[in-house]
């Protein structure tokens, strides 16, 4: 049975531990994904810190072409992403396609990231004074992602936090994680540098390691309120920027319409 590896300074690795992923239409097992421990985490950190320098030096121009390429083979290949989608969360593929191109939407926003990085520049806001103000990457940076979006939610994350010059790690869900991985080794074919893009795959010890890694700055999360909570506490105690996102509703306004009597004939 196949295992759904990690991506470590663009290379697939397996863990000595797996975890089942199942097919939820029929409770089968139907591959394994490599659960991480904290060395494994460790080396994808120490990965994305070796390729930082590098990255952050490239011209925004020069990311954006990578985040074109990587468009047009996410288009390219969304049939396949699709019925990974559907397989291991169990969303039929029409919803599956709609929540690929939603995350396509974030990836086409990064595309602009030459222009969206131009810093401010005001003359003589005082006496001899001008004020000026540029956009720096913060480093190693790192997202965790729900069950329910496999494809979308890291498309949120990732895109525009390499286009700004960051390097990345992704931990998706370890409930249907083939589709974030696909979609991370398009990104490699796209001519992504190695390190600049890791995922791993797991459970808490992963996430913790994450969470108490100094040498990542910052943390994304998407998931239920309780863990968000957990999060943004120990992630911001370890002095990181924490966006933690917990158990997110549509919302519906419902307006019940009055009931009308007839009025009496006079």
């Amino acid at each position: 049975m196949s295992v759904v590896s990690h991506l470590i300074n663009g290379e697939l690795l397996e863990s000595q531990r797996t975890l089942d992923v199942t097919n939820p239409s029929t409770g089968k097992v139907i591959r394994h994904v490599a659960d991480a421990s904290a060395a494994d985490v460790e080396r994808a950190i120490a990965a994305a810190q070796a390729a930082f320098p590098a990255w952050r030096d490239t011209p925004p121009a020069k990311r954006a072409q990578v985040m074109y390429r990587f468009k047009q083979l996410l288009e390219e290949h969304a049939e396949r992403l699709v019925r990974l989608v559907s397989e291991e969360h169990g969303k039929t593929v029409e919803d599956a396609m709609g929540e690929l191109k939603r995350g396509i939407e974030n990836v086409e926003y990064a595309c602009g990231v030459p222009e969206l990085l131009k810093g401010e520049y005001s003359h003589n806001v005082g006496p001899g004074i001008d004020a000026w103000s540029n956009f720096q990457p913060l480093g190693v940076v790192a997202g965790i992602t729900p069950f329910n979006f496999p494809a979308m939610v890291p498309l949120w994350m990732y895109p525009m936090a390499i286009a700004c010059g960051n390097t990345f790690i992704l931990k998706p869900s370890e409930k249907d994680p083939s589709a974030a991985m696909a979609v991370a080794e398009l990104l490699q074919e796209a001519g992504l540098p190695k390190g600049v893009m890791n995922v791993i795959h797991g459970g808490r010890e992963a996430v913790e390691t994450l969470l108490d890694a100094k040498a990542v700055k910052a943390i994304s999360f998407v998931g239920s309120t309780p863990v968000a909570e957990a999060i943004y506490s120990r992630g911001s105690a370890a002095g990181k920027r924490v966006q933690a996102l917990g158990g997110a509703k549509n919302h519906a306004v419902i307006l019940r319409m009055p009931t009308w009597k007839t009025p009496p004939t006079p």
